[in-house]
């Protein structure tokens, strides 16, 4: 039969409570040091700094780094960076 725990399982919880914006800062921190990551990740961490930035600046050099990392025709890397045309 199943026992009760001692005590709670440790889940890690987040210091803002933004799971989001938690992703976003971890993605910015995964292309800052891009060399030291493999590139399947540098590629994820692109697409969403790509689909949750509101910089401009910043989306434009995510979306240079996957046009150079990712094999796909620009247009669908494009597609997949902004669904529904990228309307919100």
């Amino acid at each position: 039969m199943n026992q009760l725990l001692s005590h709670p399982p440790i889940v890690p919880s987040s210091a803002t409570g933004d799971w989001m914006h938690d992703r976003l800062t971890e993605a910015r921190g995964v292309l800052a040091d891009a060399s030291q990551h493999p590139e399947s990740l540098v590629i994820l961490a692109a697409r969403v700094v790509v689909g949750q930035t509101d910089d401009a600046r910043e989306c434009g050099d995510a979306i240079e780094l996957l046009r150079l990392l990712d094999r796909r025709p620009l247009h669908a890397i494009a597609a997949a960076a902004f669904p529904n045309g990228g309307a919100t």
